[in-house]
Parts: structure tokens; C-alpha cells; sequence
């Protein structure tokens, strides 16, 4: 099974997959060599994920994207009031990526981002802090963990914390972006396993039963 992982950051989506071949699109190079160090048999590639995703997609039978969310997070609504915020635009490429796969892709797919601060513009599946739209129906729990350091709030501790949740040294990273965004942005690896392998079981019964078509 060919999966594409994007913007796949440090990969805490990926970590409980097995039995798969996956190519991992990063931007950041330092992410994407720390990426690389954690999943030694993956094949990593420093590029732009959403254009990847354009040139590549027929190459995969399972998509996940984790387009980046800090225009689209319910903190923005928060710093409304505040007079030095400077406010962007929420990005769409989000919504650029779940219309091209849903109208063009012909596995399965999973695109990942928080809850935000507006009535998202596609219908998605809300699961524990996040919310994923996919073109196969997700369990009711998909096991995400709770982190009680997150509930509390922004804490000193917050990325020591972090380390231990998605069992990852986040001060390994040396590059320009903050680890605590990076610690907080992470999927939960359960929730990542059990979204991959829905999307596995229905992909190897596709596959078996259009062999047994050949025979």
C-alpha cells in the first residue's frame, strides 16, 4: 500500500502505520531530516506539499494532509480585541485540497486541521480537538488520547509535556519555527493509527475483490 504523507512535519500521524510504503512531503528541512531519523525507511522529501499533492496524486492509494492551521485556529477569534494582532486571511488551500481529492482521487483520503474559528465551508467529522474530512466513514472514538497539559492552557512545562505524550525529544529541532507549535500541532498517534487503518481495511477489500474479478 502507497501512502502519501504532507506536510508531515514529525510525523506523529505516521507513527504506529505498518505493513506500507509512505512518502513524506515537508517543507521545513530541518523537520524533514528529524523526520527522516525517526522513520529511516520512509522516502522524505523537502518540497511544497500542495503542489506535490497535484503532481503526484495518482502515484498513491492513501492520502493524508495536515495542511497548516494557524490562520484557520479559534486563537485568532481570541486576539480580536487585541490592537497589535495582526490579523491574515485563513488560508484555502485547506479547502483547495479536500475539493481536488474528493473530485479526483480515486483512493482514499484523510485531511486533518483544527476546529475553526468560522463554520468550516465543508462539512467535516469532528474527533476530539480536530477536525477530519475524508472520503470514508471514520469510527465514533478514533482514540485520541487527552493531554492534560493541553486543557490547562500555555504552561513552561508545556513542551516537556509534549515530549512525553507523543514519546518525541522536541528539543531536538534546531531550525527557525517554535517547538511549541510544532508540539501542539502534532497529531495524536493513536488517533493516526486508527485512521489508517480504516482506511487500509477498505482499500484491501477493494483490492481482493477486484482480483477475485480477474479470476
Amino acid at each position: 500500500m502507497k501512502v502519501l504523507n504532507l506536510y508531515a512535519c514529525l510525523g506523529g500521524n505516521r507513527l504506529l502505520w505498518d505493513n506500507c510504503e509512505v512518502t513524506a512531503v515537508e517543507l521545513d528541512e530541518e523537520l524533514a531530516k528529524l523526520y527522516q531519523e525517526r522513520f529511516p525507511n520512509d522516502t522524505v522529501i523537502v518540497a511544497d506539499a500542495h503542489q506535490y499533492l497535484l503532481d503526484h496524486y495518482k502515484e498513491f492509494d492513501f492520502i493524508w494532509s495536515s495542511p497548516p492551521c494557524p490562520t484557520h485556529s479559534r486563537f485568532n477569534y481570541s486576539m480580536k480585541t487585541n490592537k497589535v494582532w495582526k490579523m491574515k486571511y485563513p488560508d484555502m488551500k485547506l479547502y483547495e485540497e479536500i475539493i481536488f481529492l474528493d473530485n479526483w482521487f480515486k483512493g482514499k483520503y484523510c485531511v486533518e486541521n483544527v476546529i475553526p474559528y468560522y463554520e468550516p465551508l465543508i462539512p467535516a467529522k469532528k474527533r476530539g480537538r480536530h477536525l477530519y474530512w475524508t472520503n470514508f466513514n471514520l469510527p465514533s472514538s478514533i482514540g485520541e488520547r487527552k493531554n492534560p497539559q493541553l486543557s490547562r492552557g500555555a504552561s513552561k512545562d508545556i513542551v516537556k509535556s509534549l515530549c512525553s505524550y507523543h514519546d518525541y525529544d522536541f528539543y531536538k529541532y534546531k531550525g527557525k519555527q517554535d517547538i511549541r507549535k510544532i508540539a501542539r500541532n502534532l497529531v495524536d498517534y493513536v488517533a493516526g493509527q486508527t485512521i489508517f487503518e480504516a482506511a487500509r481495511g477498505i482499500i484491501v477489500n477493494q483490492k481482493n475483490t477486484n482480483q477475485s474479478k480477474l479470476f
